[in-house]
């Protein structure tokens, strides 16, 4: 019995159901859902749902607490869409809150998200299966827009005031001034370069020859003073000194010829008349040469 029991077809249709089993965990696993928590559904309506698809996410604040299981359409209807949302089993949606169709993110998907404030709403909670009053959100491009373009105005103001005032500085006269300043520069350093390397390539080598035959010079020069014998040098210098000092010494002690002319203040004096009589001497020569001088032509005495 048992074998009949177990048979090939029974044990397909086992492993058929094991594998529809786990084909549904797995999906609903992958899609975020959660098959053993409770859960409950509510109903949204929207006249354009933007792209919102089942499985896109459902937050409070932020946090994810379901997802959208389907999305329903009548065209007749001005609010064509009808969009059934899950939750946990313990999320309350106190009335006065509203169901939220967003921009989840910048690529342009959409989401849902539960809005209330319990402080200031009532206390009265909507059933599951209820149809919740539904509004759009401000995208995130809209909201990056209104914050944005007062700056990116006012950093365009800025850019064509930065713009005008370079143009202005561009257009001046002493902007070209200082240009052809230096153009006029540039040129004369080109100049100055052409002919400094001229220099280096024709007059450099003479000089550097001049240079290097000074140098050789120097070298021999450095070698005779090395020659020198500086110590006997400066001793025959010395004692020449000391010889000087020792005549000045001798000069000015009124010992010798020279000491006593200079020193001998009598001797000065007599120097000084014998030298006025000479003088007078010689005038009077001069004036009567017959009181000194007698000679005859032919052996007489000339008076």
């Amino acid at each position: 019995m048992k074998k009949k029991f177990l048979t090939r077809e029974v044990k397909v249709g086992l492993m058929a159901i094991v594998a529809i089993f786990v084909l549904y965990f797995g999906l609903n696993f992958l899609k975020g859902i959660d098959i053993f928590s409770p859960i409950s559904y509510y109903y949204a309506t929207y006249e354009n749902v933007g792209g919102l698809v089942p499985s896109s996410p459902v937050y409070v604040k932020g946090f994810k607490v379901g997802q959208v299981e389907e999305v329903k359409y009548d065209f007749s209807k001005k609010e064509s869409f009808v969009v059934k949302i899950s939750v946990a089993k313990d999320i309350k949606l106190p009335k006065g809150g509203k169901i939220e169709l967003f921009d989840d993110g910048l690529m342009g998907g959409k989401a849902i998200q539960l809005v209330y404030d319990p402080i200031t709403l009532s206390q009265q909670m909507y059933e599951p299966g209820d149809t919740v009053e539904s509004q759009i959100g401000i995208g995130l491009l809209a909201q990056l827009s209104g914050d944005l373009m007062p700056k990116i105005e006012s950093i365009s103001i800025q850019t064509d005031s930065l713009i005008h005032s370079i143009r202005t500085i561009v257009d001046s006269e002493e902007l070209n001034k200082s240009l052809s300043s230096i153009e006029r520069t540039t040129s004369d350093l080109a100049i100055s370069s052409y002919q400094l390397k001229k220099l280096m390539s024709n007059d450099m080598p003479k000089i550097m020859s001049d240079v290097n035959g000074i140098t050789s010079d120097f070298k021999i020069v450095s070698g005779n003073l090395k020659k020198i014998d500086f110590t006997a040098t400066f001793a025959s210098i010395d004692h020449t000194i000391a010889n000087l000092n020792l005549a000045t010494d001798k000069i000015n002690s009124s010992e010798g010829t020279i000491g006593l002319l200079l020193n001998n203040k009598d001797l000065y004096i007599n120097l000084t008349n014998a030298t006025s009589s000479a003088d007078k001497l010689l005038i009077d020569l001069q004036k009567n040469p017959k009181r000194y001088v007698h000679f005859s032509l032919f052996g007489k005495k000339i008076e």
